[in-house]
């Protein structure tokens, strides 16, 4: 939802007219709205409910009808990765998309694994393939990438290619006090609070982070802030009662609106990235620099390399509980003066 309104918001300043394509289901819309405020007054809504992929051009395909239904000019996909496996695997089969869409559509690639896959499989060999060639025919207006890294790497063996670099956008105001904005959401002045934010699928890793703070002995003035749509299940959801029945965890589950987000991240003093073989970049990391915050990362990929280049925080071996509880306890034990180096 972040990405929508960043994206709205630049090319309305630029000039342009946007009509967007959403889900105008109630629940959905209700939450565009939340994010988007007044910049819908100024754009026009198009449901993509009514967009059904065609058995001939795949996902393209409601790609062509949403610009058709628009009478736009052009089509930038604010996750482009909703129709990019398609593309590539009918490109690399000698199926193009609909021709209406050539040099007109766009959008930022979030997740490209098959870029930088150390193995080769059939499947990672057919994305490649129809990549080069839907890149080598200049179908696209531009495609974005996040990582710094494979942007270069891409404009270097594509050259005269539109692939460009993009730094993760984040909300402004992620900068306050920490005091007001712990006694607002209820918390401890006296701990060293670290936050777990966003959703609780296992890939974020909110089961390592409940585990590694178990973990922690007592006397360590920890406790773990988790916020988001949760939903814990099994052994992290007792752990997290044991947790918070200690008073060394406090749990927000549910959707939190854009204030509340702020909140959170100041209200902490490290973010946690705990994410299991995770691809790409994050929205946390970046809000997390924005606040300010430390973090503590699995040391793999994107986020690893971003986090020991620019010095953002500790590394931990990706599924490691005991050793994400080491990095916590370093952080909680350090000196104000420590954390803000």
């Amino acid at each position: 939802m972040s990405w929508l309104k960043f994206i709205t918001e630049d090319l309305l300043s630029a000039g342009a007219q946007l009509t967007l394509a959403v889900d105008r289901r109630p629940e959905q819309e209700a939450k565009i709205r939340e994010h988007l405020g007044d910049l819908l007054k100024q754009v026009a809504l198009l449901d993509v409910n009514g967009a059904e992929r065609s058995l001939r051009h795949g996902h393209a395909g409601s790609v062509a009808h949403c610009l058709r239904q628009s009478r736009a000019e052009s089509v930038f996909l604010c996750a482009f990765d909703e129709v990019a496996s398609d593309c590539w695997r009918r490109a690399a089969l000698g199926l193009n998309m609909p021709e209406e869409l050539r040099g007109r559509m766009g959008g930022i690639y979030h997740r490209a694994r098959f870029l930088t896959a150390p193995k080769w499989s059939p499947r990672h060999w057919l994305k490649r393939t129809g990549f080069r060639r839907i890149m080598d025919r200049r179908w696209l207006r531009q495609l974005i990438f996040l990582d710094e890294y494979l942007t270069s790497d891409l404009q270097g063996s594509l050259p005269g290619a539109p692939i460009f670099f993009l730094p993760v956008p984040c909300v402004e105001g992620f900068a306050a006090e920490t005091g007001a904005a712990r006694r607002q959401l209820g918390l401890p002045a006296d701990k060293r609070i670290f936050l777990f934010y966003g959703g609780g699928y296992r890939r974020k890793g909110l089961h390592l982070a409940v585990r590694a703070m178990l973990k922690l002995p007592p006397e360590v003035p920890a406790l773990l802030l988790c916020v988001g749509q949760l939903n814990p299940e099994g052994a992290t959801a007792r752990d997290l009662d044991i947790l918070a029945g200690q008073n060394r965890a406090h749990l927000i589950n549910r959707y939190v609106s854009t204030e509340e987000e702020k909140l959170s991240f100041a209200a902490s003093d490290v973010v946690l990235l705990p994410y299991v073989h995770h691809f790409g970049a994050s929205g946390v990391l970046s809000q997390a620099v924005a606040a300010r915050r430390a973090v503590i990362v699995s040391d793999e990929e994107l986020l690893g390399r971003l986090t020991r280049d620019h010095g953002l925080g500790l590394l931990f071996p990706t599924e490691n509980a005991d050793a994400l509880r080491d990095r916590i306890q370093e952080a909680a034990l350090m000196t104000d003066e420590q954390m803000a180096a």
